[in-house]
């Protein structure tokens, strides 16, 4: 294989123009234009930490009356202080909006996705739209955070009630809920953790959902069992307070051991996409630490959840959460998630389709609009990430590595960030002032953006042609699309595949957008659209030249999954990992961003941190490290009959909205409730029964 840096592709051409001749048709490099004021947004109330909840014994426990009368007294489940923990995680009442609730109704959500089945360790999604996030409880917990002021931030106890640091830094000892059940009974302990760590997370063979790897949580780090309810991690860094994120939704997030082990290759002779399938969407009752559990799935129709009767958090009272009894998953599309939310035949959604925006808002302001809508900050941005990795990630073939070298050369990138017109591209989306000109980079919405240290090239196309011939393209055979190099993928059209997700109408939208400005530049991009699912295997695999993504909350909250940053390790990176074999074949800039974020990750000095990202933010747009494409801010559309939403909760910061609201405490007051439950006064059955328990 002919490398194009090796054989020199700038200098590979005679050039028609000298090189000061081509700098002076590029547009200087500046800072990104001042977005407009966005009215509409809402504001956040702001609450210390400590307010939000705690651990601790309450001297009586409550349940809903049925629960007690149907299930306890006729001995098919303990009384409810038997079945919750010995110190229940407690909500407090101070930063509940509306306070105490009552028990009844359900919330009925609107998805597309649709559920590989139930084993979200081994990478299967169930559907998205909330359902994991209901099913899975995490060590830590991050998504209330928007409402604590940054100086305040550090991920919330979950599983995990506490945690001590060794003096030295290099030690964290966490301390598990003790006495905690899922939700068949069976007891949680250290042994469900050590099974997500050992088995899932480090076996090279197993991918769990949301892409957990071992360097997710450092370059090194271990993980042991010291007693039923006590783990230990050991890390290289000093006190890397920044993993504690890592361990929350959605990389640490155990499941059942006692129902997944039995099928792990490594306990039975099953192989690995055995045990992935083994628990297919066909499978209810699966058991789990969150407050709902899977009773009914009836394909392209409908999963419906009902309540946790072991679920191990409470009120202030000592009532056993969740509030509602019953959660429901209209299989659907994503754009009719919008419109049924609007139209008050779904409860709940996060409007982060820009085409929906008018239409929506007009619906809200009506009288009689059964929803309220809420806009948030600019959180949501899609960037245009390039494959980086030069040395075999992804098998590619000759024109894919050609095309990986020209990602690799900073002329060509400059080419490619200049030629996008990202005004059009946001107005084909929704006119107004929704979208903003996004650089790549920080989300503007995080309190770690800073507007001066961001480096923007504006559209230029002459400028952005002249970029493209510095990196050594033109077009040969005169039919418009530039060529590669005599001797490099036999000096054909630069022919670019363009990876995208056909689950969601905006990413479609931009990748046209995207392939059509990139025509006037002169490259062909070709998009090879795919589902969800198959655009992750696509993704993870490196099967790929661009991909659009949507910002993750490493670009969106910073202190979170700021591994994925830069490539720290082999598989931290969406966009630049080594081969099975191998190391990730770092360019220069990389580096400084790769040593920016070890710093952050260690550094416990509040104005430290945030100057590194103001470094890494300049590095990284000066040498386009991701290529911006929009931004823009989401709402969140809830039914007006739904308590205990906090004010200003963006759609999607440190995670989606259905983790940031806490639904285990959202409540609809008893005048308002519904008969919309589909199995009322019904518990969960044994896994792998069908239905609910009766």
């Amino acid at each position: 294989m002919r490398n194009l840096r090796s054989i020199g592709i700038a200098a590979g051409l005679a050039l028609s123009v000298s090189a000061p001749a081509l700098n002076a048709f590029a547009s200087e490099p500046t800072v990104p234009p001042v977005p407009a004021t966005f009215p509409a947004g809402g504001k956040i109330h702001y609450v210390a930490r400590d307010s939000i909840l705690e651990f601790k014994a309450l001297p009586d426990y409550h349940e809903p009356d049925w629960v007690t009368e149907k299930y306890v007294k006729t001995g098919k489940l303990p009384p409810v202080k038997d079945r919750l923990p010995k110190e229940p995680l407690v909500f407090k009442t101070g930063n509940m909006p509306d306070g105490i609730g009552v028990y009844g109704d359900t919330m009925r959500h609107v998805i597309g996705g649709r559920p590989e089945g139930w084993n979200y360790g081994a990478g299967q999604t169930q559907g998205w739209g909330g359902i994991d996030i209901a099913l899975s409880e995490c060590l830590t917990r991050t998504a209330p955070l928007f409402q604590v002021e940054a100086k305040d931030t550090e991920p919330l106890p979950n599983l995990a009630r506490s945690w001590d640091w060794s003096s030295d830094g290099h030690k964290l000892t966490m301390h598990l809920v003790e006495g905690a059940k899922w939700s068949d009974g069976v007891p949680f302990n250290a042994d469900d953790v050590m099974f997500y760590w050992d088995d899932e997370v480090v076996d090279p063979n197993v991918s769990p959902l949301n892409g957990a790897t071992a360097e997710t949580f450092g370059v090194g780090t271990t993980l042991k069992k010291i007693d039923d309810y006590t783990v230990e991690w050991t890390f290289k860094e000093a006190f890397p307070r920044q993993y504690l994120y890592a361990m929350a939704y959605g990389t640490f997030c155990p499941g059942p051991s006692h129902i997944l082990k039995p099928q792990h290759p490594k306990y039975s002779k099953n192989t690995y996409d055995q045990f992935k399938n083994a628990f297919p969407p066909e499978f209810m009752n699966m058991p789990v630490m969150g407050a709902w559990v899977p009773v009914e799935y009836r394909p392209d129709d409908i999963i419906v959840m009902r309540r946790n009767p072991y679920y191990w958090k409470v009120d202030e009272k000592g009532n056993q959460l969740p509030y509602l009894n019953e959660l429901q998953y209209k299989l659907s599309t994503w754009a009719d998630r919008d419109v049924q939310a609007v139209a008050g035949s779904g409860d709940f959604s996060n409007l982060e389709q820009p085409e929906n925006f008018v239409a929506s808002l007009k619906r809200a302001a009506e009288k009689n609009a059964p929803a309220r809508l809420a806009f948030g900050p600019r959180l949501i941005g899609y960037n245009l990430r390039l494959n980086f990795s030069a040395n075999g990630w992804g098998n590619p073939d000759e024109r894919s590595q050609a095309v990986r070298e020209l990602n690799r050369n900073e002329d060509f990138r400059k080419a490619v960030t200049m030629a996008l017109d990202r005004k059009a591209l946001g107005d084909s989306l929704v006119k107004g002032p929704f979208t903003a000109i996004y650089p790549g980079g920080f989300s503007s919405g995080t309190s770690f953006y800073d507007r001066n240290s961001t480096v923007y090239y504006p559209f230029d196309l002459k400028g952005a042609k002249a970029e493209l011939a510095k990196a050594g393209l033109k077009d040969t055979d005169g039919d418009g699309f530039v060529n590669f190099p005599a001797g490099t993928a036999g000096g054909k059209n630069v022919e670019i595949v363009m990876l995208v997700n056909n689950d969601y109408g905006t990413d479609k939208s931009l990748a046209e957008g995207v392939v059509g400005q990139m025509e006037k530049l002169g490259l062909r991009v070709v998009l090879n659209g795919l589902n969800g699912t198959q655009r992750d295997a696509s993704q993870y695999s490196g099967r790929f030249d661009w991909l659009i993504r949507r910002n993750d909350q490493e670009l969106t909250s910073v202190v979170q999954n700021t591994e994925q940053l830069a490539p720290v390790g082999p598989k931290t990176s969406w966009n630049h990992r080594a081969p099975e074999s191998g190391e990730v074949d770092l360019m220069p800039f990389e580096k400084d961003l790769v040593d920016i974020v070890n710093k952050f990750v260690s550094s416990k000095d509040n104005d430290q941190r945030a100057s590194l990202m103001r470094d890494f933010q300049k590095i990284s747009t000066e040498h386009v490290y991701n290529v911006g494409l929009t931004e823009y801010p989401g709402a969140l559309i809830v039914n007006k009959r739904f308590s205990n939403i906090p004010q200003g909760t963006p759609i999607f910061m440190f995670n989606w909205a259905e983790d940031s609201i806490i639904r285990e405490r959202v409540f609809v007051a008893a005048d308002k409730q519904a008969k919309y439950e589909l199995f009322p006064q019904e518990l969960p059955g044994k896994p792998g029964d069908k239905g609910p328990m009766d």
